[in-house]
């Protein structure tokens, strides 16, 4: 067993350093956008399936909440949260469409829309940078693999340099604490 473990930190580890020698631009330009958007008095939306749901709710309570300062709120929403906009648009509508029509009644102009997906491939959060982009959002991919198709359409993709979805992930969470650690640094120096 503990050689198991070890493997599986030496991966993780491994990922972490590749990331950190490949994506510090796109990070920074992740952290730029949002803060513009937030200094303009806009708006971060989260959202993605399964751990990147989990991840989206993070984050979001991450700005709502604090990251490591006291200070104020953030205006940022996990579109993963509400059951029953969920189940209603799901069943209405269909699962494709639960973060589009969210993002159809909540987004503004200047908002950012940042979608997770590990597969960079999930359907609806396709269709959630689809419309994020025509109300006049800018839209982040958190993905992985080769950042599949939302990797070809949010304004910047930023992609774990993995195919492994628990070493993704783990990317994923470090990426959007550094992004609140340099959204408070910049908005609450």
């Amino acid at each position: 067993m503990q050689d198991i473990i070890k493997a599986e930190f030496k991966e993780s580890v491994e990922t972490k350093n590749l990331a950190a020698k490949t994506l510090a631009p796109k990070i920074e330009e992740a952290a730029r956008l949002m803060i513009e958007a937030l200094k303009a008095g806009r708006k971060i939306l989260f959202f993605g399936n399964g751990g990147s749901a989990a991840d989206s709710q993070h984050l979001a309570a991450e700005l709502i909440g604090r990251y490591r300062k006291e200070r104020a709120s953030l205006p940022a929403i996990a579109l993963t949260t509400d059951t029953s906009i969920l189940t209603a648009v799901g069943n209405d509508y269909g699962f494709d469409t639960i973060f589009a029509r969210q993002i159809e009644g909540l987004a503004e102009k200047g908002d950012v829309a940042f979608g997770i997906s590990t597969s960079g491939n999930s359907k609806n959060v396709i269709e959630g940078i689809l419309k994020a982009k025509e109300k006049g959002c800018k839209t982040i991919g958190l993905l992985g693999c080769d950042g599949g198709r939302i990797g070809e359409l949010a304004d910047l993709p930023i992609v774990a340099p993995c195919k492994a979805t628990p070493r993704i992930q783990e990317c994923h969470i470090l990426i959007g604490h550094i992004l609140c650690s340099l959204i408070e640094q910049e908005l609450f120096a």
